[in-house]
């Protein structure tokens, strides 16, 4: 690469510091690393820190701390800031947005939607990469920002989706902290970042004539939904499934699943004959070696080492986290049914992360408006499907959905003799 580059981040979070920074700075590319951020008091931290901040990142053997040196970091609410900020996208050759979701594209007097529309620079090449958890936020991000800007401007500009499936997470537990010895982000600061070394990302294909990537180590493809479906009905169906079943076991960390030969087994069925069996039947004829009944194979068990490894030390509370969300008609375990069930594969064992999700609803009694018996042991087929029926409400009726409550309920006797609770409710 004939010259440095520029690299600018909007948000410090766990994969904006722990994949983006990180990646751009091992590539060795970029000699400008900026990032945007509202947390003033994170902003204070980096710049005490000598604009530095450190990383934890979790290898199958220990946990490696990165040091990413040289950040300058500005805050969008600072109006000496704001000209910084603007000043470094104009100049910037890749970017990333890494925020909560999508909604935060437009939020703020300076948000990330205005500075980008008043700032991308049409006599330079820009890609952004957009990591947000939606298949379609780049096209969502470039329409907000064409509203303003107007196509021309935006001619050499070209944002990407992204399919991140690395596990990442800041850790505030102080007893975390210092059980797996992390340092946090700075010496200053109350919290750590931990993430697990898979640094394979996909991305669009970027279609800029001559673009070359700073950030080397990700993967361009053609057609992302594939590996979207891969992601979200593979990797996030059978994360949360056994989540919730460890949360059925009272393990606390995801690690204990190693020495659970059931929970195991779980996953590696989930992987090979649901999620992989109705993933390659749909994808096979792509070509691309991930749908293949060997390949699908190889992608679950690396992701089921990933999923416990014990230098990760994941919480299954965090894997539990925001059940309605996940219990839904279109979300990761209904829609690997779903899905499953129009490739003629039945999901089983994820039909039982979803009675595992059930169960998690009632032990917390977090939802309001949802029909939950007093405890587990009340629970019945007929209250499960209420349960179902009511979490999925405003879903759109695909004909399907009788189908997916059968084949959830076929499970109901095995799930709660599996776990303790034979003989009760089978009606």
């Amino acid at each position: 690469m004939n010259r440095k580059k520029t690299f600018f981040g909007f948000g410090l979070g766990a994969i904006q510091s722990g994949l983006m920074l990180l990646e751009a700075t091992k590539s060795g590319n970029f000699d400008r690393l900026v990032i945007a951020e509202i947390n003033e008091k994170l902003v204070s931290e980096v710049r005490h820190e000598g604009n530095s901040i450190i990383v934890n990142i979790a290898t199958d053997s220990k946990i490696e701390k990165f040091h990413i040196k040289n950040i300058e970091v500005y805050n969008p609410l600072n109006a000496e800031d704001v000209k910084k900020i603007k000043a470094a996208i104009r100049c910037a050759d890749e970017m990333a947005t890494a925020v909560p979701s999508i909604d935060f594209y437009t939020k703020g007097e300076n948000s990330i939607v205005s500075l980008l529309a008043e700032n991308i620079n049409p006599a330079r090449q820009q890609i952004l990469y957009a990591a947000e958890n939606n298949n379609y936020a780049a096209e969502i991000l470039y329409k907000q920002i064409q509203q303003i800007a107007g196509s021309e401007k935006l001619v050499n500009f070209q944002p990407l989706n992204t399919v991140i499936g690395k596990m990442s997470g800041i850790i505030q537990n102080k007893e975390t902290i210092e059980r797996l010895d992390l340092s946090t982000i700075t010496r200053e600061s109350s919290y750590a970042v931990l993430v697990e070394a898979f640094n394979s990302i996909i991305v669009s294909k970027i279609t800029l004539p001559g673009f070359t990537r700073g950030i080397d180590v990700f993967v361009e493809k053609e057609n992302l939904l594939p590996f979207e479906e891969a992601k979200l009905f593979g990797h996030n169906a059978v994360h949360s499934m056994l989540g919730f079943l460890a949360d059925m076991k009272s393990y606390n960390y995801m690690d204990e699943i190693k020495n659970d030969q059931m929970l195991w087994a779980y996953g590696e069925t989930a992987f090979k004959k649901e999620s992989g069996a109705f993933l390659v039947k749909k994808y096979q004829h792509l070509g691309d070696s991930l749908f293949t009944e060997r390949g699908f194979a190889a992608y679950g068990e690396d992701l089921l080492q990933r999923m416990t490894n014990p230098f990760l030390r994941d919480e299954v509370q965090r894997i539990c986290r925001d059940p309605l969300r996940k219990l839904g008609y279109g979300d990761r375990l209904i829609g690997t049914i779903r899905e499953a069930l129009k490739q003629k594969v039945q999901a089983n064992t994820i039909a039982k992360g979803v009675l595992g999700g059930i169960c998690f609803l009632i032990k917390n009694r977090q939802e309001k408006g949802i029909p939950l018996p007093e405890d587990i042991s009340c629970l019945s087929k007929n209250r499960v499907r209420d349960i179902l029926i009511s979490i999925w409400e405003k879903a759109e009726d695909d004909g399907l959905k009788d189908m997916v409550l059968s084949l959830i309920m076929a499970q109901y006797d095995e799930f709660m003799e599996q776990f303790h609770f034979a003989g009760k409710g089978s009606g």
